[in-house]
């Protein structure tokens, strides 16, 4: 990949298993490439058109069954690639898993750590780099007002910058709308079209 001509990026950032990579094939329509299990790839998917990349990161945090030395070289990965190209990242989308977000986080609370999603929001806006969360899964939630307002406490991020998703059945409109905004911003409604 010809990563010199690339003036524009929107990476997708989240955890193993938050369907990341089933949310970015919808939006530009191309099928990518997956580990066996969850955790198990520390290569990018991407989607390069013209001088546009969309980056599908690998997912990081423990995944169970792989050293923590592989989880270890995910992260570095992903916090250098991110660094490296942080001046042509016009937006970190994260994605979440929203029925498991809270208790996860909470789990991380108790043993007190900072819970990766929260450390990789924190990140995304330390270097410069626009954040947008997409709460997929959101058809498993019970309390859809409750869970919004929690993310959006928890990741420091506005709930306009929250985007209800289900990745899985196509519901992926909002995304796909704050991705389009992003263009229209950088003045490249030429890239309208890559949305499927």
């Amino acid at each position: 990949m010809d990563s010199g001509r690339v003036n524009l990026e929107i990476i997708f950032t989240g955890r193993s298993n938050v369907g990341k990579s089933t949310l970015f094939s919808q939006l530009f329509g191309v099928s990518v490439r997956k580990g066996k299990k969850p955790g198990t790839t520390i290569a990018p998917n991407f989607y390069h058109y013209r001088d546009f990349l969309a980056t599908d990161l690998p997912g990081f945090g423990y995944v169970k069954g792989v050293s923590r030395r592989f989880n270890e070289r995910v992260k570095d990965f992903i916090v250098r690639y991110i660094e490296d190209y942080a001046e042509r990242i016009a937006a970190g989308i994260i994605v979440l898993d929203s029925g498991s977000f809270a208790e996860i986080v909470e789990r991380w609370d108790r043993r007190g750590y900072i819970p990766i999603d929260v450390e990789m929001a924190d990140f995304l806006r330390d270097v410069g780099i626009e954040v947008v969360v997409s709460a997929n899964k959101f058809d498993k939630v019970d309390s859809p007002e409750e869970t919004i307002e929690y993310i959006s406490e928890k990741l420091k991020v506005s709930r306009e910058r929250i985007i209800p998703t289900v990745a899985k059945k196509g519901d992926v409109g909002g995304v796909k709308n704050f991705i389009r905004q992003i263009f229209i911003k950088n003045n490249r409604h030429d890239l309208i079209k890559v949305l499927k």
